[in-house]
């Protein structure tokens, strides 16, 4: 009986058929990706970068990570981020910060920044998607997160301090 199920005549059907539903499934969307630009960069503010006698260095426009959930998102599923752009991280207190690239598609350069406001830390260059711990080292209370490359570019080092301002809402 069962041959009759599988007569020579409909096997190259039958193939035909798996092979078109393979290849269908195959050009599904990968939903794991997240699409290019969820959620659009959306500045709240500017972080400065000073030199010890209080001139300008460069600024970024910056979103602000605040609460715990925020703080944990970051930049992660981006995709994009403007040349003079970054993630604001303020914190209640100043304690050795841990961060990590997962599910962050852009390599960063990851500023830890101590309570005076002067630079403690240069994670730069990060690798995306790792989940390699990255610390500050020392107690820092501010974090900016910005394009690699964006602190070798502009000679920023622990000599330089932030000053930061929330745009008028």
């Amino acid at each position: 009986m069962l041959y009759r199920l599988f007569r020579p005549a409909t096997a190259p059907v039958l193939a035909i058929g798996v092979v078109l539903t393979i290849s269908l499934a195959a050009c599904q969307p990968d939903r794991s990706a997240p699409p290019d630009e969820k959620p659009p960069f959306d500045p709240e503010g500017v972080v400065a970068f000073e030199r010890p006698d209080g001139s300008r260095i460069a600024a970024v426009a910056a979103e602000f990570a605040e609460g715990d959930s925020a703080q944990e998102r970051g930049l992660m599923g981006r995709r994009n981020l403007p040349e003079r752009g970054g993630m604001f991280f303020p914190y209640e207190d100043a304690q050795v910060r841990r961060f990590w690239m997962k599910n962050t598609y852009l390599p960063l350069d990851i500023v830890f920044v101590g309570p005076d406001s002067q630079i403690v830390k240069i994670a730069r260059d990060t690798k995306p998607l790792s989940t390699e711990r990255i610390s500050s080292g020392r107690p820092a209370q501010y974090v900016v997160e910005v394009r690699a490359g964006f602190t070798g570019r502009h000679g920023l080092d622990t000599t330089t301090r932030i000053d930061w301002r929330r745009s008028a809402q």
